[in-house]
């Protein structure tokens, strides 16, 4: 008995046969209206596909039209598009007359400072940097803690160099600097005083003069220059 009553309770109260039925055909019915907006949305989104296409495809052939302009035909030679013996000039052809020829682009003038700083290293002129605002200026007070005094801290920093005597002298010593001196001079007085003139005619009347190992009492011996046998001819004859 409590089997069929719980039966009968659940089919009557908890699990509706003809709700459930109700339920599910408003189910299949919203389905069947999203599939059909879904197919709608499909097929727009590939009609939009298929128009943006096209529209490439003409804006290319407008831009290779311009670009290619030189290929248009003139009054008195036809382009390669309008042959004579076609019936009609080819469709690119009135294209080419449609369109305006590709201007030349105009080239940017680069800014030196974009690279590198301006006349580094010497840096001349500033470079046209941002700079920012200084920041104010801080109280004369003067900070707490064993800091020393302004003044003797900027005489410290700018105080002239004193270098010592072995960075001040000279790498060189006063002898090599005297002996320097002395061949520089030699070298300045080591002047002949008899100009010589690259002319033929300049040097007839000249008298030779002799060197000093001929000119003199004791000169060179004839052996050598004259005759190369030595003869004594005091040697020949005997005393009887």
């Amino acid at each position: 008995i409590q089997k069929r009553w719980r039966g009968y309770y659940v089919r009557k109260y908890i699990h509706n046969y003809y709700a459930l039925k109700k339920y599910l055909e408003a189910i299949s019915i919203n389905n069947e209206a999203v599939r059909n907006e879904l197919q709608k949305y499909a097929e727009m989104k590939e009609n939009e596909e298929k128009r943006k296409d096209l529209e490439k495809r003409e804006k290319e052939k407008k831009y290779q039209a311009r670009k290619t302009h030189y290929l248009l035909s003139t009054e008195q030679i036809a382009g390669i598009y309008n042959s004579p013996f076609r019936k009609s000039p080819d469709p690119r052809e009135l294209l080419l007359r449609e369109s305006k020829p590709l201007s030349h682009r105009k080239q940017k003038i680069r800014s030196p400072f974009t690279s590198e700083l301006y006349d580094w290293p010497t840096c001349k002129r500033p470079p046209a940097f941002f700079r920012a605002q200084p920041l104010p200026n801080i109280g004369k007070q003067k900070p707490q803690g064993p800091f020393r005094d302004t003044a003797e801290v900027l005489h410290q920093r700018y105080k002239p160099l004193e270098p010592t005597l072995r960075v001040a002298a000279s790498i060189n010593s006063p002898l090599e600097k005297a002996r320097e001196e002395m061949r520089r001079e030699e070298r300045s007085k080591c002047i002949h005083d008899n100009e010589f003139l690259p002319f033929s005619s300049f040097h007839k009347n000249e008298k030779y003069s002799p060197s000093i190992h001929t000119s003199g009492k004791y000169c060179r011996e004839p052996y050598g220059m004259k005759h190369f046998r030595e003869v004594y001819p005091k040697k020949w004859v005997a005393g009887k």
